[in-house]
């Protein structure tokens, strides 16, 4: 299927921002505005790395309040994963539902709302990050083939996929979580 609107090009954010800074031309979170460090994230973007040459690029701005520290499922944002080759393929946005973090891992889940592939349409995705420098590696729910069954929030395939050097950088905020003291 040929995708009959101008290809959108993806920009890398600048590696040597911070890593509560929203990308260009976004608005900071509210707990980043005031100086707050926010309780997880995951932004940024880059390619896959695929030796026949497919264009399969991923783009996160997902990001949990400080006050939400102990609900992942209250994050908020979105992600955007797109797949082309030789003129065909297709894309998906997907409103971020949960997000977790652990050291350089994330697990982000969220709902497609905007894509033009049916298979994803209205259905929760999860994406599995891990920030491992300049060597990145993605990990997708769809994986398998064939139907399965809903995706809980908050799970995804563990981070298989290598990024493709010098494409871009995912980056994550480490969650940290708040244990009781009694």
């Amino acid at each position: 299927m040929r995708d009959p609107r101008p290809r959108r090009r993806f920009v890398a954010q600048d590696s040597h921002r911070s890593r509560t800074a929203p990308a260009r031309g976004r608005t900071a979170p509210p707990a980043a505005r005031h100086g707050e460090r926010e309780a997880a994230a995951l932004t940024g973007t880059a390619k896959l790395y695929r030796p026949a040459g497919d264009d399969i690029t991923f783009s996160f701005d997902a990001h949990l309040a400080a006050k939400d520290n102990k609900d992942p499922q209250a994050a908020t944002g979105t992600f955007r994963f797109s797949h082309y080759k030789d003129g065909e393929g297709g894309y998906a946005v997907a409103k971020v539902d949960c997000l977790t973090t652990g050291g350089p891992v994330a697990v982000v889940t969220g709902v497609v709302i905007e894509t033009d592939v049916d298979g994803f349409r209205n259905k929760r995705v999860g994406v599995s990050v891990h920030d491992d420098g300049r060597r990145d590696r993605l990990g997708y729910s769809w994986i398998t083939k064939g139907d399965y069954q809903e995706l809980p929030p908050c799970m995804s395939a563990a981070p298989f996929e290598k990024v493709k050097a010098g494409t871009g950088d995912f980056r994550v905020l480490p969650w940290k979580l708040e244990y009781p003291t009694e």
